[in-house]
């Protein structure tokens, strides 16, 4: 039987993977293809990301915009949070879709079928099954299954390891093709300390252990016979945020938000990127709102429609431009480089000066990780870029399905002629 188990470690920077810090992740490096130059999307948030991943398009095909997007309801821009259970409802009703694209689990229901086990937001998770025809288990929510129910896990190491111990027993143990167990680790805890702080290196080592526990897990299922494609992936890295910007408040210094209650023109701060919605009458606002963001010495690329699509991303949805706040290749106080602005939050949410932050395009933020073993895969380092985009249609391929429609390829492709080093 052929199969897919992949684990993800929410946040995980690729650099962070030494013999130190992670030593059953670093020694399953040596065992199969490492790749080196994966990246996110943009922008390089969690569930922006997870979409991408489930369905192997970029946003600008599947619909999720971000982590916090603006909706057009009743004539005017909605603040949403796409980690509420609720969201996808909220979407469809605006714009008449959930996810505009098949995902991994609508693509193998026919052919074993697809679980998830994830201790991330409702609607991170939903993203893998907008249509409700899948087996998941989500922290707070669950459907699919003879016992339908949420896993209660807490948002830390322990909900990580109670999380893995039951994707363990029901998932890769289970019957089903494709099986994702999504850890909140170590992104939850990056956000709150330091990288690299000893704090950090602790949560690091926490996460190694979910590694070792689903990677003897594998190797059972293997010896009972069965074709494993076997990734450890995560979504995006974390840079060190070193200013936080309010920029809907320059914007209203300008006179170009009408205040603080405007909602005809807002940005939806997406950790170190501002997304810029604008209804039609406001194009005049949104031109000059460009014009501004680009003096400003804290905003490091601005997008206008074009910038948005070289990015994966499309003026859709009265998505007009969008700005990746400022980031520099330096290190913090801890040695870890890679510093950043962060957009102020929406919602009351903290800013996390200091700490881990992500979303727009830095070195550390865009440096995710991505380990295949089995299912073909050589062991060495693959120089050849890779993306988030690319792991649905390489599910796909171990199963032997098609990937029509996906914005990326399978990777099975790059070997030694795309850049294999041993």
């Amino acid at each position: 039987m052929k199969r897919a188990i992949i684990l993800v470690l929410d946040g995980l920077r690729r650099d962070s993977v030494t013999a130190e810090a992670m030593p059953n992740l670093h020694a399953l490096s040596r065992r199969g293809a490492w790749f080196a130059a994966h990246r996110s999307v943009f922008p390089s948030v969690t569930r922006c990301c997870s979409t991408a991943f489930s369905t192997g398009c970029h946003p600008a095909r599947n619909g999720i915009q971000g982590n916090t997007v603006a909706l057009a309801e009743s004539g005017r821009l909605v603040l949403r949070d796409v980690g509420e259970p609720d969201f996808l409802d909220h979407k469809q009703a605006a714009t008449g879709t959930k996810v505009e694209v098949p995902t991994t689990a609508d693509r193998v229901a026919a052919h074993g079928g697809f679980a998830i086990y994830s201790n991330g937001s409702p609607g991170s998770c939903r993203v893998h099954d907008p249509n409700g025809i899948a087996h998941v288990r989500n922290r707070v929510s669950g459907w699919g299954g003879a016992d339908p129910g949420a896993l209660g896990t807490t948002v830390d190491a322990a909900g990580d390891a109670a999380l893995i111990r039951r994707y363990v027993a029901e998932a890769v143990n289970g019957p089903f093709a494709v099986t994702v167990a999504w850890c909140c680790e170590p992104d939850h805890r990056q956000h709150e300390v330091p990288l690299g702080s000893p704090e950090a290196l602790a949560m690091l080592r926490q996460a190694d252990e979910r590694v070792a526990e689903v990677a003897a897990a594998v190797e059972t299922r293997r010896a009972a016979g069965e074709d494993i494609l076997f990734l450890v992936a995560s979504d995006h890295g974390h840079d060190s945020v070193e200013a936080v910007v309010d920029v809907n408040a320059v914007l209203e210094e300008a006179g170009i938000r009408r205040g603080p209650d405007d909602d005809g023109l807002l940005t939806v701060a997406n950790g170190n990127t501002s997304l810029l919605y604008a209804l039609p009458d406001r194009s005049a606002d949104a031109a000059r709102a460009l014009d501004l963001l680009r003096q400003k010495d804290w905003a490091g690329t601005v997008m206008d429609a074009g910038g948005l699509r070289a990015h994966g991303q499309a003026g859709r949805h009265n998505l007009f431009g969008a700005v990746a706040l400022r980031s520099r290749d330096e290190p913090n106080e801890y040695g870890v480089r890679g510093l950043c602005v962060m957009a102020k939050p929406d919602f009351g949410k903290p800013d996390r000066l200091g700490n881990g932050m992500h979303g727009a395009l830095g070195v550390g933020e865009q440096g995710p990780t991505l380990l295949a073993i089995g299912g073909g895969f050589a062991a060495g380092v693959v120089t050849a870029p890779s993306s988030l985009v690319d792991i649905a249609p390489t599910v796909l391929a171990h199963l032997g399905l098609p990937a029509d429609g996906m914005d990326g390829r399978p990777l099975q492709a790059v070997g030694a002629a795309a850049g294999l080093a041993a």
